[in-house]
């Protein structure tokens, strides 16, 4: 955590007290992988990190805008993807690694942070803007990083010129984001992890390329 901790009412917070706040955090963050989001109260909360309820108060408003702050730090990391695709090619081999690598980099930020995404997931579904922009946060830099790709594929000649590169940029993010939502229940279907990964990886190559790998 970086810069100023402001409790509630303005004040900065000092060591202690930045560290009973990410303590909290770290608490909820905790209940989040193991309880329905609504159902998380501020007494419970409190009581698993060994502080108050009032304690909690000094820092959020209430459960929700704890758990936006935690969204907010994921978001940032989240926003990191990008730099997956930051001076790599799409071309031969190459660009089969950059495939792979994108596809690693969603099912591992996923993965890493299920629990807070199925909420950010959640409120977005149901309309609340705060969480529909920390979702698109994460994913508006991999789909500028995409839709850029294909344009210079096209400025190339490599990839045909009907083809828009916005669209696909962005069905191609929306089901990175939808598959790394959804690992556990491909296990049900009998596609293991390591048959993921690839399978995932040559739809984002054809999407972006149009064409088949080079392995």
């Amino acid at each position: 955590m970086t810069g100023q901790v402001r409790t509630v009412d303005g004040r900065v917070a000092g060591r202690r007290g930045q560290a009973t706040r990410q303590k909290l955090l770290d608490c909820l963050s905790e209940m989040l992988s193991t309880s329905p989001y609504r159902d998380v109260k501020v007494i419970d909360v409190a009581r698993k990190a060994g502080t108050s309820p009032a304690t909690f108060y000094q820092y959020f408003p209430d459960v929700e805008g704890a758990v936006l702050e935690i969204a907010e730090e994921m978001a940032s990391e989240g926003a990191g993807l990008a730099e997956l695709l930051e001076g790599r090619t799409w071309v031969g081999k190459a660009g089969w690694q950059t495939a792979q690598g994108l596809v690693d980099g969603f099912l591992d930020l996923w993965r890493k942070n299920e629990a807070i995404l199925r909420v950010v997931d959640l409120g977005s579904a149901e309309g609340d803007k705060r969480f529909y922009k920390i979702r698109m946060k994460i994913l508006n830099s991999v789909n500028s990083s995409l839709s850029s790709a294909v344009k210079d594929l096209q400025s190339k000649g490599k990839v045909d010129k009907d083809v828009n590169p916005a669209a696909v940029a962005g069905s191609l993010v929306t089901m990175l984001a939808g598959v790394a939502s959804h690992q556990k229940g491909f296990q049900t279907w009998g596609v293991k992890q390591p048959e993921l990964k690839p399978n995932l990886a040559l739809l984002v190559y054809l999407g972006v390329t149009g064409k088949k790998p080079t392995k």
